[in-house]
């Protein structure tokens, strides 16, 4: 009869156990460093994002400092960090440089888990810690808004500006508003502008709960928020199979295990002095500090989501099912790096384009992400709008036309919204993501006659021309609405690899 396989802890990694394991382990100095953050989540993200940040720092001895994770959804995963003594796995791999690479680390930076509905006494707590700098949240895009219902009195208060207002007037009042015990927050919602949006909700609460004057300067003085983007693929906890491979392999079992993308990005909007206040920000090159967001999310916005929204027609006419099975496509993959490196690219003036460029379709190809297709097409023609529109003006400002590889993405989206691949798939009992300006499109298709390039042209010329659905007259662009209309006839005629073949001979960018 075999041993039981034992779950992580401080004594499978203080005894020994681990060490045959694989994974990178927390020394004992870094488990015994006192809690200098507190982050509001437990999730995936933050396990796969701020702790393997904080890790690596403690690590090199910059950070020097644990967090202490508050959840507020009730998922228990509290319960799971004290049972592992606030230790978790994550497994980061993928493609660097087109080459496979993989990490398994035991994360030590997270001291304790506490609920903010069970132990809310507890989380002030740590606003009293001398030692606090920082604080960190991810409570997902709506969580950075208010509950008009909100009080503070409330143990705790419902929504998140609201217990963090509480968490910083415990703190201002503990140190008799103190300037040397303000803090840092920084925030990871994936909105623009987080860390002004999360300041002004703060304040709002602190005038609208009677908070003394005191208490606003505190916070407008020495209460530091941050914007920030942020960028990384944590999927989580595996599935089972994968999980049972991993257990083996590790020789333990992890309740918190965690999987992650290779790539990482944290860019933090400051200066020099923000830079020295995050004595974590230089352990690890993903961390950015700059004076201006904006270039990165930009970046962001066209080189990576711009790609995905560009090529997603594309594959699905093609075929393929998720964005891995369209990098190795042999048509669709070949189209998408040609497409991004050189007719996105060009159009993107923000540090180290060309470097993020490569590494988006190395993220593209990642075989341990399933990142399925379907799921970008919801409502696609808005982000059509958003991501790509603006890269077809630049580009043909630059060159005095649109690129054909963005004119054949474009001429993609308009034969997907025909709507046959949707009709197969809703008659198979799939779902459909829902795509509502689209639907102004599908109702154009109605009489085109996809044989007669006269009825093509026209439906394209009308589609370009509604600046409502696009905010500008894309008929105007030169050689666009040409360019459109002989891709969408032979896609339509010939069908998506036909159509991408007469791109890729023709070699015309």
């Amino acid at each position: 009869m075999t041993d039981a396989i034992p779950q992580l802890g401080l004594d499978v990694v203080q005894s020994g156990a681990a060490d045959t394991s694989g994974a990178l382990l927390p020394s004992a100095q870094m488990l015994a460093l006192p809690e200098r953050a507190i982050q509001f989540g437990t999730g995936a993200f933050l396990r796969g994002f701020v702790d393997y940040f904080l890790d690596v720092a403690n690590a090199q001895g910059r950070f020097n400092g644990r967090v202490v994770a508050v959840g507020s959804t009730g998922s228990g995963r509290d319960r799971a960090f004290a049972e592992q003594d606030g230790l978790f796995t994550l497994v980061s791999r993928g493609l660097v440089a087109g080459k496979a690479r993989e990490e398994t680390r035991v994360i030590g930076s997270v001291s304790r888990a506490l609920s903010a509905s069970d132990d809310w006494s507890a989380v002030l707590e740590c606003a009293r810690n001398p030692q606090l700098s920082v604080i960190f949240s991810n409570t997902t895009e709506v969580g950075i808004a208010l509950d008009e219902s909100d009080a503070p009195g409330f143990h705790p208060p419902k929504s998140f500006p609201g217990k963090l207002t509480r968490f910083l007037y415990e703190r201002a009042r503990a140190f008799a508003f103190a300037p040397s015990k303000g803090l840092v927050v920084v925030p990871c919602e994936l909105i623009e502008g987080n860390g002004d949006t999360l300041r002004q909700l703060v304040l709002d609460l602190a005038a609208r709960w009677g908070y003394e004057p005191g208490f606003r300067h505190w916070i407008e003085h020495w209460v530091h928020f941050c914007n920030t983007l942020v960028d990384r693929i944590v999927p989580g906890a595996p599935g089972s199979d994968e999980t049972a491979l991993l257990t083996t392999r590790l020789g333990y079992t992890d309740a918190l295990l965690t999987t992650a993308e290779q790539f990482r990005l944290f860019v933090i909007e400051g200066d020099d002095s923000l830079r020295a206040r995050l004595d974590f920000a230089d352990a690890d090159t993903g961390i950015v500090i700059t004076r201006d967001v904006g270039p990165y999310r930009e970046r962001k916005l066209r080189l990576l989501n711009g790609a995905h929204t560009m090529a997603v027609s594309m594959a699905l006419l093609a075929g393929c099912e998720s964005v891995r099975d369209a990098m190795v496509h042999p048509q669709v993959g070949t189209f998408i790096r040609r497409v991004q490196l050189d007719e996105i690219l060009p159009t993107v003036d923000a540090p180290d384009a060309e470097e993020f460029a490569h590494a988006t379709l190395d993220r593209f190809e990642n075989p341990h992400i399933q990142h399925l297709l379907t799921d970008i097409t919801l409502h696609g023609t808005t982000k059509l709008r958003v991501r790509v529109v603006p890269i077809l003006v630049r580009a043909a400002a630059q060159r005095g036309r649109v690129p054909e590889g963005l004119a054949l993405g474009f001429a993609a989206h308009l034969a997907y919204l025909r709507g046959d691949l949707q009709a197969r798939r809703r008659a198979s009992g799939q779902a459909v993501p829902v795509d509502v300006a689209g639907d102004a499109v599908h109702a154009r298709w109605v009489g085109v006659d996809v044989q007669q390039d006269a009825s093509v042209r026209a439906f394209v010329q009308a589609v370009a021309a509604d600046e409502a659905l696009w905010g500008t007259d894309l008929g105007t662009l030169p050689g666009f609405v040409d360019s459109v209309t002989r891709h969408l006839a032979i896609i339509c005629t010939a069908g998506a690899e036909r159509a991408l073949d007469a791109l890729l001979t023709a070699g015309v960018a």
